[in-house]
């Protein structure tokens, strides 16, 4: 049999792989396509049968904007009621604490440490005793001191009774006057004698009382610089041991330079400022005391001027070099109206609330915000004393929108039921998730 050589081109694998490629791709898009339009098909009916049964169309309960699971279209809210009280006017600051003295204990002689009769952190009173230095040396300059008075001494005594004997013979023409006259340079030389050995007995008795080493004020010792043991000098730089005064203790703060006229005026009058010390990022009063002074120039760099105020720290609670927080109440404005700060919003308007009426609706109120006390606020507008304000759950309020007053009871109830309980500016638990969506089956 002849079989006939035909020749293909060279490319004609490419072709038939490129086509295989091609055809396939082709599948599976109309695979998709068919799978697409049957899910389609099938699921056209889900809406109508969900509106049916209680969607919006239907009328449900899904159609209220408010609605909870109840239906009730009630945005729940915490309200607190607007109240009548004295308001401080104050001004915040960032002070620092200093002790009101202190002093670096040294020794002004020197020996070797034979005691220390304190601890260390302890209150101590000025005069009390707190080390002993070796005392032996000091004791023996003492008693020469004292056997050189008692030589000199003697021997004025003995000089006066001839000075004496040498005038009765003068009177009688016994002696000559020069005899006389050098009797009497011998007592006075003698009694200058006398004085300088009492100077010296004194100056030695000194240096022996320096052997014991006593708190000069009273106030907060520090931790020790010397042990037992240890041979102390006066040229020591760090002594035996630091006081540092603590009761009182001294806060320093700065204040603006507009508020000097009215310090100064309170303190010419004697009227008493009252100071709180903050614990450092918190509003916890640490101590409270009052302003003692202020400086006697504004710092020109930053428009301020430093107060003074002393505090008793009788319970220990304030430390030199500490910082906190400061809070001078200037005034005091009595009898206003005021309201919880987290009630206050800011709007378009300017500041407003929203105040719940009888009928569970809420209207906004536009007021105008005073000094800041606390977490509460003076305002002043159309209020009255026991109204209530809405302080909890305003995200989604508009004026004459219907409420429901959540009571603490009862948000501590939803909150084990459902999770988180119902917090401001759209915190939502089991209550939030009502308003907000549908009711599930």
């Amino acid at each position: 049999m002849y079989i006939k050589h035909v020749d293909f081109p060279r490319n004609a694998g490419k072709v038939l792989r490129s086509g295989l490629i091609l055809a396939s791709v082709a599948g599976v898009a109309a695979l998709g396509w068919w799978q697409y339009q049957t899910h389609t098909g099938q699921g056209a009916s889900a809406p109508a049968a969900s509106a049916g049964a209680g969607g919006p169309g239907a009328g449900g309960p899904g159609g209220k904007r408010f609605g909870g699971g109840s239906g009730s279209g009630s945005q729940p809210v915490s309200v607190q009621e607007v109240r009548r009280q004295d308001m401080r006017v104050s001004v915040s600051a960032i002070g620092s604490l200093a002790a009101a003295n202190t002093a670096i204990v040294r020794t002004q002689v020197s020996g070797t440490l034979q005691s220390i009769q304190f601890r260390e952190g302890q209150q101590v009173k000025a005069g009390q005793l707190l080390a002993q230095i070796d005392p032996r040396s000091f004791q023996a300059q003492v008693s020469q001191a004292e056997g050189a008075l008692a030589r000199d001494a003697a021997q004025l005594e003995n000089a006066r009774i001839d000075l004496t004997r040498y005038q009765d013979l003068f009177s009688k023409d016994a002696i000559p006057r020069q005899q006389l006259d050098t009797q009497q340079a011998l007592v006075r030389q003698l009694e200058g004698s006398v004085h300088m050995d009492r100077g010296a007995l004194d100056s030695a008795q000194l240096q022996l009382s320096y052997t014991r080493v006593v708190a000069p004020i009273s106030g907060r010792v520090g931790l020790k610089q010397a042990d037992l043991g240890n041979v102390v000098q006066p040229a020591d730089a760090n002594g035996i041991v630091s006081i540092a005064q603590t009761r009182p203790i001294a806060l320093v703060f700065s204040v603006p330079a507009a508020l000097v006229p009215l310090i100064n005026g309170k303190l010419h009058t004697n009227q008493a400022l009252t100071v709180q010390a903050l614990a450092k990022g918190s509003d916890s009063a640490l101590a409270s005391g009052r302003v003692l002074s202020i400086d006697n120039a504004i710092d020109a760099s930053t428009d301020t001027i430093k107060v003074k105020a002393l505090f008793p720290n009788t319970d220990d609670a304030l430390f030199p070099n500490q910082s906190v927080g400061v809070r001078l109440q200037l005034d005091t404005q009595k009898n206003m109206l005021a309201v919880p700060q987290a009630a206050v919003l800011r709007g378009a308007q300017g500041f407003y609330i929203y105040v719940v009426k009888d009928d569970n609706s809420v209207a906004t109120q536009v007021v105008q915000p005073g000094v800041v006390d606390g977490s509460w606020m003076a305002v002043s507008g159309d209020l009255q004393e026991g109204q209530k304000v809405v302080v909890d759950g305003v995200d989604r309020l508009r004026n004459g929108a219907k409420v429901e007053i959540i009571t603490p009871d009862r948000r501590a109830g939803s909150g084990k039921g459902g999770g988180k309980g119902y917090g401001r500016h759209g915190d939502k638990g089991a209550a939030g998730h009502a308003a907000s969506s549908p009711a599930t089956p």
